[in-house]
């Protein structure tokens, strides 16, 4: 596994250890519970996977040109490593919520898994400098950044996932007080 995923692995991992199924559901109104960040965490993972067969199965990098919109969100992501909040998230990775926290944690590390093999597989036939393949909002990136975007997505994400925590913490405390 590659620094870079072991390093999602273990932020993701670490941020719901313990948790059971009824705390992974928990949310304020209109915000996603920890159960829909990790699916859409593995639609994401699932998602630039499936981007990298396909540079595979054609033999060649997809990459298209960035527009100048995109190389501003490049230098914003991938630059200063921000990830600006607030952006609705693609629909094409938005949670169903049809499935369980624990189906959700098990799908965000296969999914992990399945693209960090892809990653190793176009690294090895293209190098990882190359310009790979487009995502939907930064456009033409590199398999290096590739995997820098998904560690900053993550992260962002985590830390919803242990705000969502320590909500329902102090909800449950309160709650036992009374």
């Amino acid at each position: 596994m590659h620094s870079m995923t072991q390093q999602i692995h273990d932020a993701i991992a670490n941020s719901i250890q313990g948790l059971t199924e009824p705390q992974l559901r928990q949310h304020p109104e209109g915000k996603w519970d920890a159960a829909a960040i990790l699916e859409h965490l593995a639609m994401t993972y699932g998602t630039t996977a499936r981007g990298m067969h396909k540079c595979i199965a054609e033999g060649k990098p997809l990459a298209t040109s960035p527009t100048f919109k995109q190389s501003v969100a490049q230098l914003v992501v991938l630059g200063f490593s921000y990830i600006p909040g607030g952006h609705p998230a693609p629909k094409h990775v938005v949670p169903t919520g049809t499935i369980s926290g624990m189906e959700a944690r098990e799908l965000v590390f296969a999914n992990l898994q399945t693209m960090d093999e892809a990653f190793a597989e176009c690294e090895q036939r293209f190098g990882c400098k190359v310009t790979i393949a487009d995502h939907p909002v930064l456009g033409a990136i590199s398999l290096n950044g590739w995997r820098k975007f998904h560690v900053l997505h993550t992260l962002h994400h985590v830390k919803q996932i242990e705000a969502l925590t320590k909500h329902s913490s102090a909800k449950a405390q309160a709650t036992s007080r009374a």
